[in-house]
Formats: structure tokens, sequence, C-alpha cells
């Protein structure tokens, strides 16, 4: 089964027929693990790199940033089986907005990588691949029979 996530969602399985899949990773960060013993896997599609007091106290969901989502995608994976050392992540986006990476004043791409990088480092955790920066959209795909995360951008798919 075809498990799209749209911005701010995430999405686990254990089920080895599933697919998880999001489209148009701009700035945003997708972020796969997946725990090959278990067959546990999950993605994370982020927008921002924090929640702030303001954010929570509007009811933005947590998914929407990596310092909250990032953590909540961890503890969905542990709760199917998945273990800590044996999850490999998996990271796509991260792109600059502007045609000229040099002129993005806010580098929202660049600021959500390395979030996500100081929250895993903290936690012991480290990135085992990842496709970020550019200016291009991704498609990210995470195929649960095998654990392969499939990367889409103009026409070109690699695997990761």
């Amino acid at each position: 089964m075809q498990l799209t996530i749209g911005i701010g969602e995430m999405a686990v399985t254990k089920s080895p027929e599933d697919v998880i899949i999001t489209h148009a990773l701009g700035s945003c960060l997708g972020i796969t693990l997946y725990d090959p013993v278990a067959n546990v896997g999950g993605m994370l599609h982020a927008l921002l790199p924090s929640q702030d007091d303001k954010d929570a106290k509007n009811g933005k969901k947590p998914t929407f940033f990596i310092d909250a989502g990032t953590p909540l995608l961890f503890k969905a994976c542990y709760k199917l089986g998945a273990k800590k050392q044996r999850l490999i992540v998996k990271v796509a986006g991260g792109a600059s907005t502007k045609t000229e990476p040099d002129k993005d004043m806010f580098q929202i791409g660049r600021r959500n990588f390395t979030a996500l990088r100081k929250i895993l480092w903290k936690n012991g955790v480290l990135i085992n691949k990842h496709d970020v920066g550019g200016t291009d959209p991704r498609t990210m795909t995470l195929i649960m029979s095998d654990g392969a995360v499939k990367i889409s951008s103009k026409g070109e798919t690699i695997v990761l």
C-alpha cells in the first residue's frame, strides 16, 4: 500500500508491502528511518528547524518542525519494535529556495539540515546517507520490502 505524506506529516509502518512517499521536498527535509531486523520504517516531512512556544500554543503540529518531529518519528518506530542501534537514517531535501543559493537570505534548507544533525549527534545517531542542498525539489520514497530509499528529481532517480 502506498502511504503518501505531506508537509508536516509522518508515517510509520512494519508492513513489507508498504511504500512511503513524499513529494516536493524543497527546503523541507525528508527523514527516513529503517530497521532491517524488525522491518520497521518511517518517514517525516518537516518544514522548519524549530518549534517555538508560540507555535506550540497556536496548535501547530510538532511534525512541522525538525526539533519536535524527529523525536516523534524515532519514538513511533520504537513502538513498532525498532532498535536505535539498528536504524538506518537517510535524509533528503534541504534545498535553497533561490536559484542562487548564496542569495537565499533565510537559508531554511541549510538550517533544517544543521538542526537535524545537532539532534542526531546529541543522541548518538549518525546519518547513513543524504541528498541535501542544491536548488531542485525532490521526491523521496521508502520501500519497506528492502528499506531502499529512492530520490527523484528532474526526471532522474537515485538510490541512497
